[in-house]
């Protein structure tokens, strides 16, 4: 027989559960990944009792993200707290005004030294997140909370949580696709030799002007050693600063054209207009004078993509 008791319906035998997991499947007030999907109530229903969640708190809380069962921040911060080996649960954040924020989380379990875990936006930045479409951009100070929270409490309080990962840590992790662990046939020896490198007919070692500062992604240059390149002085015709919609200004030499260029970029970060308006105006810049960034010693150019990289990570975008 089912019981009825202050934290609602609970089935005890399984086609009980079976039925109530029907039943609720066919509810428009269950979460929709859950709707129509009896069986995934059934295995989230259980593995709400396992951990302390009534059967509604289970759906609420436990999500199967990337094949992974997970429960919500809150809620594991909510387990944690109601069992009898928790003593305590510090978060708080540090260098609020600083360009490097962190989230800190200690947990102190009963007759256990407490656990303490920082997360940066150097991890973030590291981890690919920082700037992550979605709540990364939109609530980065509770991501990193969440997971500093997450890393700490999985580490003192593992038996509690059974395993489960917070659904926000879960989230970022990417769909990996089946492993093919089939035996690989054995390989010619001759088949690993690199294959030749076929040079264009007036190669001379040299950067190719065709070549589009497009084509090199903005980010591949943020944590690179600069380049060690004997500097090239370009002496052919002015330097012309496009400015779009002012007239351009002119400068004898490409150093005073690069100082020139960054002080207009710092201009337009120093503006009050939105993250989003400021990278669209320096994109702007940036189009309008292609033709001169192509001029330029190879030195000079990814000097000044490294720049636009970092005040597009500085914007969050």
């Amino acid at each position: 027989m089912s019981n009825i008791v202050s934290q609602g319906f609970a089935p005890v035998t399984l086609d009980e559960a079976m039925k109530f997991s029907e039943m609720l499947a066919r509810s428009s007030m269950v979460p929709k990944a859950y709707q129509g999907k009896p069986e995934d109530v059934l295995v989230a229903c259980q593995w709400g009792r396992e951990i302390g969640l009534a059967p509604m708190q289970a759906l609420q809380n436990i999500a199967v993200i990337n094949g992974k069962p997970s429960v919500y921040g809150d809620a594991a911060m909510a387990l944690v707290q109601a069992s009898p080996v928790c003593d305590n649960i510090e978060e708080y954040m540090e260098g609020e005004d600083t360009e490097n924020p962190i989230a800190v989380c200690i947990a102190h379990r009963k007759g256990r030294t407490p656990v303490k875990v920082t997360f940066s936006v150097q991890d973030a930045v590291r981890a690919n997140l920082w700037g992550k479409q979605g709540p990364w951009t939109q609530y980065p100070k509770r991501m990193m909370q969440m997971r500093a929270r997450g890393f700490a409490l999985r580490d003192a309080f593992p038996d509690v949580l059974k395993g489960l990962i917070t659904a926000e840590e879960a989230q970022d992790y990417p769909d990996q696709p089946a492993k093919d662990i089939t035996p690989a046939k054995p390989a010619n020896p001759l088949d690993i030799l690199p294959a030749p490198v076929s040079q264009p007919e007036n190669f001379n070692g040299t950067w190719s002007p065709e070549i589009d500062d497009d084509d090199i992604p903005e980010t591949a240059f943020v944590n690179e050693p600069e380049p060690e390149v004997e500097e090239v002085v370009v002496t052919t015709g002015d330097w012309n600063l496009e400015i779009p919609g002012k007239p351009a200004q002119s400068y004898a030499s490409q150093a005073e054209w690069s100082n020139a260029f960054e002080e207009m970029a710092a201009k337009v970060m120093a503006t009050k207009l939105s993250p989003t308006d400021k990278m669209a105006k320096l994109d702007s810049l940036k189009d309008a004078n292609k033709a001169a960034l192509k001029r330029m010693t190879i030195e000079h150019r990814l000097a000044h993509t490294k720049e636009l990289a970092r005040r597009r990570t500085e914007l969050g975008l």
